[in-house]
């Protein structure tokens, strides 16, 4: 079956080779977008994209650059440790990570965890607000998030090193290469990150222990354009970590956990006049080991293997009509301490289609349908409308139906896994207003979606816990966002500011969800003045339930954080740079899980080398 499933394989991309040959060459982008349907299938949907600079102005790890970004509420497990978003009211297996048009949440636990993502591999991260799993699957049901390495064609060689050093022995090093020309590019990056994040807990004299940590990362991005029809990427990403989780207790067992990342994936794409064909083949594996004790070579642990194919097959019926019909098919395959060793196929069907009726009027809609043993998907899909009446004004809509697919954990968790349960499902309806008056930008939307067959893992007789569809979710909410850019002669400024409302209930209890605050508020400020920039960044949460009864004793209370950073060009050519953060400005003793304090005031200071 594997072999015959790679000749197939092969026979499409020999098939593109030879009849490229018979159809007129097109031009190129210069930029080849590693996620096409980010792109063209997003115009209903608020889609907020963070670029080089904004990336580098943050700490390393994703939680921070979107927990002071956006809307998204992270529960960190102290600094570095655990981290989980809440995405719109959701949980973190209902925010779907997407790496390259590829979705990479874990097939063990359903989620990512944001702390294991270093932002500087990537030259884009976007964040596609609302339903995508017509699009992208499983777990697009609050959000979805996009790393990108975006690859050039067009003259450019660049070298980066960026050097940060700071509180608590922490240290993080990262070097990018970039080389293009007009046949070739390539994107490479390799980090390292480390601390022995020791910090004290503000009002006590106690301190994080055993929350050392180091990782590494790299990745790159390669592309070779054949002829003037026919271009190859490749991608390849390692993340190798290891973390001692923080104690609560002094007294408790130190321990630790390593876990191994690794993403590959081949992407072809050939231009047939009005058609274009994208194979994708890709190859994933995730494994993690737990050490109860630190000092003890006794671990748990848990491997899943993921091999996909993905056929993208898109017609330009004029300059205004496209269509795009998509097949996929993947294998899992999982084995660990607690799971039994078994296997899972998934193969998904979806058509997408979008007109731009005018210029002031376009829609699409797309459908998705899934074939598995496991499980009975249900028909996808969604729709999305972008009217512009006025110059200043545009109206968008969106109506999708979303899902989320049972774990490795959730079927076949050895002696408690549950072969009967059914996707998480979702229904969202979302409608935005976009005002736009040259440097300023106000954005205000309203969305509600309902979930059914929330699986949650229930105590059964005997004190064992089982995964069931159980809840039934209601959430409705508001998102505001403004941004106003400025430049007056050499003088810059920037203002962002995010603020979203969010009610997540247990329709049976009328039960706020957990960790799912009511309020959250974002803004920052940036500067710069020939050589010299500054900025500084807010962050709000409001407070938020433990316990699902929401006694009123057991919450996290709110909490306010500042950052503040300054950095000056040492040349005229701006070939280095040094930067000096301060974290924390106002020194908040704040905690997103109860009992794991996260740090006071802290500073890091940074050089960069561009050259």
């Amino acid at each position: 079956m594997t072999l015959r499933f790679y000749i197939f394989l092969f026979g499409i991309l020999v098939c593109q080779s030879t009849l490229a040959q018979t159809t007129p060459a097109i031009i190129l982008e210069e930029v080849e977008v590693s996620d096409k349907k980010l792109k063209n299938y997003s115009d209903s949907q608020n889609v907020q994209q963070m670029n080089d600079s904004i990336i580098r102005k943050s700490q390393p790890s994703l939680s921070n650059l979107l927990n002071f970004s956006t809307g998204i509420y992270f529960k960190e497990n102290g600094l570095a440790m655990v981290s989980s978003p809440s995405f719109r009211g959701t949980t973190a297996q209902q925010t779907a990570v997407i790496w390259n048009g590829i979705n990479i949440n874990s097939q063990l636990n359903g989620q990512t965890d944001f702390n294991t993502i270093t932002t500087s591999d990537f030259n884009s991260i976007s964040v596609r607000a609302g339903g995508g799993s017509s699009l992208y699957g499983t777990s697009a049901i609050g959000g979805s998030i996009h790393l990108i390495t975006d690859l050039r064609f067009k003259d450019e060689f660049s070298n980066l090193l960026s050097v940060n050093y700071g509180s608590f022995n922490t240290l993080g090093i990262n070097y990018h290469l970039r080389y293009s020309d007009e046949k070739i590019s390539f994107f490479g990056s390799i980090s390292r990150n480390s601390s022995d994040n020791d910090y004290e807990y503000l009002g006590s004299k106690l301190k994080n222990l055993n929350g050392n940590y180091f990782n590494s990362s790299y990745n790159i991005g390669f592309g070779y354009k054949l002829n003037a029809k026919n271009i190859l990427k490749l991608y390849s990403q390692v993340y190798d970590g290891e973390r001692h989780f923080s104690l609560i207790n002094s007294s408790d067992s130190r321990t630790k956990y390593q876990d191994v990342n690794t993403r590959n994936l081949a992407d072809f794409t050939t231009f047939l006049g009005a058609f274009s064909s994208n194979v994708k083949v890709g190859f994933l594996s995730e494994k993690y080991k737990y050490f109860g004790n630190a000092a003890s070579d006794n671990f748990t642990f848990g491997k899943v293997e993921t091999l996909l194919a993905k056929y993208n097959l898109n017609y330009r019926f004029n300059s205004t009509i496209q269509a795009d019909f998509a097949a996929d098919y993947t294998q899992n395959k999982g084995i660990g301490s607690d799971i039994q060793e078994d296997k899972r196929t998934i193969t998904g069907f979806g058509l997408q289609f979008k007109h731009h009726v005018n210029s002031k009027f376009s829609y699409d809609w797309s459908l998705r349908k899934e074939i598995t043993s496991n499980y009975r998907s249900p028909l996808l899909y969604a729709v999305g409308t972008n009217f512009k009446p006025l110059k200043f004004y545009t109206l968008k809509a969106n109506f999708s139906k979303n899902f989320r697919i049972p774990t490795f954990n959730d079927l076949y968790w050895q002696g408690a896994g549950n072969l009967d349960l059914k996707p998480e499902n979702s229904l969202l309806g979302e409608i935005g207003n976009v005002f736009q008056f040259e440097s300023f930008t106000f954005t205000a939307t309203v969305f509600h979606s309902k979930i059914k067959d929330m699986i949650r893992w229930v105590p059964q007789n005997g004190g064992v816990f089982k995964p069931m569809n159980t809840d039934r979710v209601s959430i409705f909410g508001s998102e505001i966002s403004v941004n106003y850019q400025k430049k007056i002669d050499r003088h810059q400024f920037d203002f962002n500011a995010n603020y979203s409302y969010t009610k997540s209930e247990n329709e049976k209890t009328r039960k706020q969800l957990t960790f799912v605050p009511f309020h959250k508020t974002t803004a920052s400020i940036a500067y710069s003045y020939s050589r010299f920039s500054a900025f500084y960044q807010y962050l709000f949460n409001g407070e938020v339930f433990t316990q699902t009864d929401n006694d009123s004793k057991k919450i996290i209370q709110n909490y306010t954080v500042s950052n503040v950073g300054f950095s000056a060009e040492l040349d005229k050519k701006r070939n280095y740079s040094i930067g000096f953060k301060i974290l924390n400005l106002w020194n908040e003793n704040y905690e997103s899980v109860e009992n794991r304090p996260l740090p006071g005031r802290n500073y890091t200071i940074n050089l960069t080398l561009n050259f």
